[in-house]
């Protein structure tokens, strides 16, 4: 068997993604050498038309919100402005820093980008056309070329009147009339995101509630959410055919109260993706292809020696965080470094419309289904002093617990700057900690984290506040 010595690199890297990058900085840091290929901006589709530039919109969106909820706090407003092209270009400005970012660590961990579109000549050869063309020897290869959206038969992206989310995040106007088939996390957070600018805004979601793989509560108080802001839901609905038009387009849609029109200017198209695992040499390799993702083992293995897979090309967990945790687990394998395999039921999850909505582990149908004994904690927020004293009291904290042992199945999460509160609950979680030691933990008061302390008391029915 040949030695790593006996080749150009320790560890190839195709693809430059939060998965592919955070493996070369892992791989780097282990004193491995290490090749990122990437032939397109560092950071993936997360950190240039995903994750980043979404949430720097967001952003924006919160702080024009609370400008048309001035009155609330005893603040005239005149003559209020907003340009939703600078907000473009605010995201596009958080991007260049971060790829930037990206680079400056690759370089400091000695990692060599070469520039390029690389493929597997055979398990230890990745060639690389572009920039940087050439050939090199790897004694272990990482994929991790991401996804792309998959085409909807009838919804097909025109990059005009149809759209998906690569394109929504250059329109330096915002679409009005606008409909959004998908209510998933990015359904719903441009949704929020153009009813701020005041669009008016249908989503159109096939499963009967939005963010459905989220906890039913969830998407049930996120609906009711939306109705007060004005954004119309669809749900148990689909698109039946689509009628472009000058301007816009005529959705027909049939919904469980029977046939609708809409008539939009643009339709954005949140649903599905598709690995990227074309013209990469994988098949002539044998490794496992299904539904259009790689197939790995809990190490990231393809079963192909020398030759992981990580990220969404996996198709495991399309997030971000999961793709770098991959990264590192792939690595530190390779290393030989002791590394924790992924539970990707408790892998956090995050959506950052307004009210935010976050959670871990099993829903409580879920685990009902699983057979646990199940005792649920609720705290509402509306009965939290931080939240009344800051103006958003919406949501919950809703902790799923094993009866018998307290053992913490998952926690669900719906209002103001969630997604920041979530850890907690996942560390008790992972330090096999239960209710118990959530309920006896002091919180600083008054802060939002109170209300996961009563949640966990109230598996118990032992909540001090309500």
């Amino acid at each position: 068997m040949a030695h790593m010595a006996d080749y150009d690199f320790d560890v190839a890297v195709i693809g430059g993604g939060p998965g592919g990058y955070v493996a070369a900085i892992r791989a780097g840091q282990l004193g491995l050498r290490a090749a990122l290929v990437e032939e397109a901006e560092l950071g993936g589709i997360c950190l240039n038309w995903g994750c980043i530039p979404s949430k720097a919109l967001l952003k924006n969106a919160e702080v024009l919100s609370l400008f048309h909820r001035a009155e609330e706090f005893g603040i005239t407003v005149d003559n209020l402005q907003y340009d939703f092209g600078k907000a473009i270009d605010r995201s596009r400005g958080v991007v260049r820093r971060l790829t930037a970012g990206v680079g400056m660590l690759l370089r400091k961990n000695n990692v060599e980008h070469v520039k390029g579109r690389g493929r597997l000549s055979d398990a230890h050869t990745v060639t690389v056309e572009g920039d940087d063309a050439r050939s090199f020897t790897a004694a272990n290869v990482i994929v991790a070329t991401g996804a792309r959206p998959r085409p909807v038969p009838g919804l097909e992206v025109d990059g005009d009147t149809i759209i998906g989310s690569r394109e929504a995040l250059e329109l330096r106007d915002v679409p009005s009339p606008v409909g959004i088939v998908g209510g998933g996390a990015t359904g719903v957070e441009f949704a929020y995101l153009y009813r701020a600018y005041g669009a008016e805004v249908t989503i159109v979601e096939m499963m009967p509630r939005l963010i459905p793989s989220e906890d039913e509560e969830m998407g049930q108080q996120l609906e009711r959410a939306f109705s007060i802001q004005g954004i119309k839901t669809l749900t148990g609905s689909r698109v039946t055919s689509v009628e472009k038009r000058d301007g816009g387009a005529m959705l027909s849609v049939e919904t469980p109260e029977g046939a609708r029109e809409l008539e939009v200017q643009k339709v954005l198209v949140a649903v599905g993706v598709q690995g990227n695992v074309e013209g990469l040499g994988l098949d002539e390799l044998g490794v496992r292809i299904e539904r259009g993702f790689v197939q790995v083992d809990d190490r990231m293995s393809t079963g192909v020696p020398g030759v992981y897979a990580i990220g969404d090309v996996t198709g495991k967990l399309l997030l971000a965080h999961v793709a770098q945790a991959q990264g590192v687990l792939a690595v530190e394998t390779i290393a030989g470094v002791d590394s924790q395999t992924l539970d990707y039921r408790m892998m956090p999850r995050a959506v950052y419309c307004q009210p935010q909505v976050t959670g871990f582990g099993y829903s409580e149908r879920e685990a009902n289904e699983a057979g646990f004994s199940v005792k649920v904690g609720r705290f509402p927020f509306r009965a939290n002093g931080k939240s009344l004293a800051a103006g958003d009291s919406e949501g919950m904290v809703k902790v799923v617990a094993d009866g018998d042992t307290g053992e913490i199945l998952g926690a669900h999460m719906i209002g103001a700057e969630v997604t920041e509160m979530l850890p907690e609950i996942a560390l008790t979680n992972l330090l096999e900690g239960s209710v118990n030691e959530l309920g006896w933990l002091v919180h600083s008061h008054p802060t939002l984290s109170e209300a996961v302390k009563e949640a966990a008391l109230d598996v118990e029915g032992a909540a001090i506040h309500i």
